[in-house]
């Protein structure tokens, strides 16, 4: 049964993402709009990432055929606790000091590099090209602009996220 679980967690992100928007009224005014639209907009990009399985399959073909490569419990546990979860602690941090928001912009931004560096290294799509380009970055400038935070927040903040993908990365390659 958690196999299944795994395996068919994507197609939560959606009407979840809804829920999350309507949510907005009740607990949105005490963070930044762009921050709060974060969560929701990560959420349509997995989607388009992990529908049908796409991103393990690109990935693991990637790495070749000799290799494990990500199982449907390691994608979701990327997605759900180092995301989602994530994203819902940056909503706790700003909600007391809004400078933290930026924190979901490098998560965002981040991302969004990777995947248009894959693309343009690989000269082809990958799951989640399309919203990381038309939605992650457009987002993340927005919380940039819309959210004042001081250079060591931004330092923190990068070096968080980039420690963030560091790990997944390491377990990826272990997965492997």
């Amino acid at each position: 049964m958690l196999d299944r679980f795994f395996q068919n967690w994507v197609y939560a992100a959606p009407p979840f993402a809804l829920l999350v928007l309507g949510l907005y009224p009740f607990i949105g005014p005490t963070i930044e709009l762009s921050v709060f639209l974060s969560l929701p907009i990560y959420m349509v990009h997995q989607f388009e990432e992990h529908d049908n399985n796409r991103f393990a399959v690109y990935l693991n073909e990637m790495m070749g055929k000799d290799r494990r490569g990500l199982a449907p419990r390691d994608i979701w546990i990327i997605n759900v606790v180092f995301v989602w979860f994530f994203i819902l602690a940056v909503f706790c941090l700003s909600a007391s000091n809004p400078s933290w928001g930026v924190l979901a912009a490098y998560l965002l931004a981040i991302n969004g590099f990777v995947h248009i560096v894959w693309a343009i290294k690989f000269r082809t799509y990958n799951p989640g090209l399309w919203t990381a380009v038309f939605l992650f970055v457009p987002c993340a400038i927005w919380i940039f602009r819309e959210v004042p935070a001081h250079i060591a927040i931004h330092a923190i903040a990068a070096l968080v996220v980039i420690v963030l993908h560091a790990v997944i990365m390491v377990l990826a390659r272990r997965a492997a």
